[in-house]
């Protein structure tokens, strides 16, 4: 068991304030998703909250599956938790048409999370037509997740009513506050309430504001990155309008061919170091620096 205990906010200097890159850092292994709604309270990790067995059932065989748990609830009210029905939602993230569907089941147990690996909607579950968004207050995993996710979690709420939920930790204490955008895992971070607002009604249009935005979960990192500096340099914010096809990878440094409409690009990223302190500072933070950007063109030199 782990110990339950509210964390200080002990990230370096630059954290939350936009100040540190957050391109690629989203959860790259988060493809598929299970939200559990539960008031509360939550512990630090999941395995320590006070849950059901039944719950923690449906949360560990997710986790073998490497379906991300995560603990929701509504921002502006708290439901009492009692024994059933459970409220609960499945997404895949990375399907060719990514989804995201809720039901309400009596005993959690009978949601078919098999169907969800196999990318289709389980029975008993109906498709969600609206966007969801996740806001992290987590204040047992990271006091900062609430003290500047809850203003957020509220604010958002009273613009996309029904659709915002407070969650557990999604990864990435420092760039607290974390906004999450489902069914796509749009990962956002270091938001204020403005930005916070202004990612949501863009996703809510098929846009992404590039501006603190993390990345797309369950895609590995060098893609991330790769998507993010084709946007900025072609303005295309369309949350399909780019992709990556392919991508060799030499150590620190990948090379990907990015799609954008009937234009294909060779992009080269190379892993480095942000030190927030403008030194040798020991708690430093790793992002992506763009080495090469160009039409690709058969014959182009590839990495070896």
């Amino acid at each position: 068991m782990t110990t339950d205990r509210v964390r200080g906010c002990d990230h370096p200097a630059g954290c939350h304030t936009g100040e540190v890159p957050t391109l690629a850092s989203a959860t790259a292994a988060a493809r598929f998703w299970l939200l559990i709604e539960h008031a509360g309270p939550w512990a630090s990790h999941l395995a320590d909250c006070a849950l059901p067995a039944k719950v923690h059932a449906l949360i560990g065989g997710a986790t073998e599956l490497g379906i991300r748990p995560q603990l929701i609830r509504p921002p502006l009210r708290r439901r009492t938790t009692g024994g059933g029905p459970y409220r609960l939602m499945v997404a895949d993230t990375t399907a060719p048409v990514p989804w995201l569907a809720e039901g309400s089941f009596e005993d959690p147990g009978d949601l078919d999370l098999g169907s969800l690996m196999r990318g289709v909607v389980p029975e008993s579950c109906i498709l969600v037509k609206e966007p969801v968004f996740l806001v992290c207050t987590h204040a047992r995993r990271n006091v900062c997740c609430a003290r500047i996710g809850l203003p957020i979690a509220r604010v958002l709420g009273e613009s996309q009513p029904g659709r915002v939920w407070e969650t557990t930790h999604v990864g990435g204490d420092r760039y607290a506050a974390n906004l999450v955008c489902l069914p796509h895992g749009l990962y956002y971070g270091s938001m204020s309430q403005a930005a916070a607002i202004a990612a949501a009604n863009a996703y809510r249009h098929g846009e992404i504001v590039l501006d603190r935005f993390r990345g797309r979960a369950g895609i590995p990192e060098p893609s991330q990155a790769a998507e993010h500096f084709v946007r900025a340099h072609t303005g295309e914010f369309s949350v399909g309008g780019v992709a990556v096809e392919s991508t060799r990878s030499d150590g620190d440094v990948t090379e990907a061919i990015v799609r954008h409409g009937e234009v294909r690009f060779r992009v080269v990223v190379e892993r480095t170091a942000f030190a927030p302190c403008g030194t040798a500072c020991a708690d430093t933070i790793m992002t992506y620096r763009l080495a090469a950007l160009e039409p690709f063109q058969c014959g182009t030199p590839v990495l070896t």
